[in-house]
């Protein structure tokens, strides 16, 4: 029996969390168990990227680039692994190229290993400077393709993709089925298709959301795929993947065989047990994640985004429309020209669709995001979106056909001279890149809490010590760790009130939705036109323009900075 080992990438410390439990596991939770971890041998543990980054800044008030070097420390002998969106890197838009060269440079000193690039809607020209860089750098190119279904998305689609990124300098071929929409014979077919015509490993990456995955993973495993993503069994299935003891006990003995230690795993899943219960406890782990849910086959919601809907919709106070979101994703994603839904095009079509439900009529509010994909600012589409749905979202605006980043002039130097204030090293300028807003409030929060530290020496032991006073509260999950290694407490946090219902002359202009107000797009006094930005409202992490009913003179009742909630008035047109 000719032997064929499997090799294993374990998602607990990623994609696990982020599927399951809105990216809301700590460093803190993490470190006590990688030592036990770094001697599993598994192939890598995807342990960085995709919303990790986002989730530390934005609600941890964790550096993301702490973490990362804490990861690499505690598990020396595993390769870890990372999962970058091409040109879009970790954020929501296509950033110039010396931004991502630098981000890759950046990435791999800190401790990556491998990064699994890839684009939302697999145009592998947003995926070239990504690999060249991490060629450059030293580091191991997994190429990804977006697998989805769609009347343009077939077998010779994928195969000649994967052909091209080989072509391109892969290493490694993935296979990111993201919404768990590859049926186990269809996997069999694919994996032996791009097998035969790709000389590198190849990679599975799928979740459970529709019961189907573990079937999936063992058609793939006959079809001769050299790697799977798994995740620990406190966090796997429903929206996570399959879990990992379960595969590793199914195939032992056989050619197959993985050569884990079922004890070790148990060892590790039972720290990771308390983990989901704390998740479970702070309202991050929903039940319904969890469950068989067969409708993703119909809607193509990926774990991560799933998730992120329920949060969403649970934001805007409307749980209630979670079925009709679901089944306007679909509709929107055929209007936007089938783009596979992943993280950032997941995001913009989900967002849109949660819109086009809680405003009651579809495209009356339009997100920056959504314009951008229609207008080729994300690349190009896998088909011709809706010719009615491009005049309304973005009228006569010209289309970009080219790389899109080849619009864009180098930016790395502005960003730092932007952020030139709170810099101290150039990760933070990558942070302030790919989140100005949010890495911003992380840097005076930061500032802060070093004004409010000092260091004191008892009996030869060196302890770094904070003072608080009760006007400082602990951010959303802030960690509770004592000296000798303490975790920051949080920066004050202003009370938020809802921005006031100031009576004025004129029609009022109301908030659809509760957001922040980003932008104020139309001074008071000046003249508008119905259809006109007056304010930019971030909401469910992207940008919205709030527009004027009529034309008149407008009064803005808000400010930049602002917490406003659905039906607040945020301005009048006289």
């Amino acid at each position: 029996m000719a032997k064929k080992q499997l090799l294993i990438t374990e998602t607990i410390l990623r994609d696990a969390h982020q599927s399951q439990a809105a990216t809301r596991m700590k460093t803190e939770e993490m470190l006590p168990i990688l030592d036990k971890m770094d001697k599993v041998g598994y192939f890598s543990v995807e342990c960085w990227g995709g919303a990790t980054y986002d989730s530390c800044l934005r609600f941890l008030h964790e550096d993301p680039w702490d973490r990362l070097r804490a990861l690499k420390e505690g598990l020396p002998n595993t390769k870890l692994q990372m999962l970058l969106r091409g040109q879009n890197l970790l954020g929501y838009k296509h950033y110039a190229d010396d931004v991502v060269d630098m981000f890759v440079k950046k990435s791999i000193e800190n401790g990556i290993d491998i990064l699994r690039i890839f684009d939302a809607l697999n145009d592998i020209r947003n995926l070239r400077q990504a690999i060249m860089s991490t060629k450059k750098y030293g580091g191991i190119v997994e190429a990804a393709l977006s697998y989805t279904t769609s009347p343009v998305h077939n077998i010779d689609y994928f195969v000649n993709l994967a052909k091209e990124l080989e072509k391109m300098g892969a290493d490694i071929l993935c296979i990111k089925d993201m919404a768990n929409l590859l049926l186990p014979y269809d996997a069999f077919e694919l994996v032996k298709a791009i097998k035969s015509s790709v000389k590198i490993p190849v990679h599975l990456h799928t979740h459970n959301t529709s019961g189907t995955g573990d079937m999936t993973y063992m058609k793939a495993i006959e079809a001769g795929v050299d790697i799977i993503d798994t995740a620990l069994s406190p966090l796997a299935n429903g929206t996570s993947q399959p879990a990992t003891e379960p595969i590793v006990a199914t195939l032992k003995g056989t050619k197959f065989d993985t050569g884990l230690d079922l004890e070790l795993l148990n060892e590790i899943a039972k720290h990771f047990t308390k983990v989901a219960e704390r998740l479970t406890k702070d309202g991050f782990l929903n039940p319904k994640v969890l469950k068989v849910d067969v409708n993703a086959l119909i809607y193509q919601v990926p774990g991560g985004m799933l998730s992120n809907l329920i949060n969403q919709l649970k934001e805007q106070g409307a749980s209630d429309k979670y079925l009709a979101v679901l089944e306007e994703v679909p509709r929107v994603r055929k209007d936007l020209g089938y783009p596979p839904l992943v993280t950032p095009t997941s995001q913009i079509v989900g967002t849109q669709a949660v819109l086009n439900v809680v405003t009651g009529e579809r495209y009356k509010m339009v997100t920056k995001e959504t314009k951008g994909v229609l207008k080729g600012e994300y690349g190009k589409l896998p088909a011709e979106p809706d010719p009615e749905i491009v005049k309304k979202c973005i009228g006569d605006e010209k289309r970009i056909t080219c790389r899109p980043a080849d619009l864009l002039e180098p930016e790395y130097e502005k960003y730092k001279a932007e952020m030139m204030p709170y810099y101290t090293k150039d990760e933070d300028v990558l942070s302030y890149c790919m989140f100005p807003q949010v890495s911003e409030k992380f840097f005076k929060w930061r500032e802060e809490i070093h004004k409010r530290k000092f260091t004191v020496t008892v009996d030869g032991e060196t302890y770094e010590v904070e003072v608080k006073d009760s006007d400082y509260i602990r951010p959303e999950n802030a960690s509770t760790t004592v000296a000798p290694a303490p975790q920051p407490a949080a920066a004050p946090v202003a009370e938020v009130k809802a921005a006031p219902s100031v009576k004025g002359e004129g029609t009022p202009v109301t908030a659809p939705m509760p957001g922040t107000v980003l932008k104020i797009k139309a001074a008071n006094g000046t003249a508008v036109k119905k259809g006109d930005a007056v304010i930019i409202l971030e909401a469910m992490k992207m940008e919205n323009e709030i527009a004027a009913t009529k034309d008149g003179i407008v009064s803005v009742t808000v400010k930049e900075g602002d917490k406003i909630n659905t039906g607040d008035v945020i301005a009048y047109i006289g």
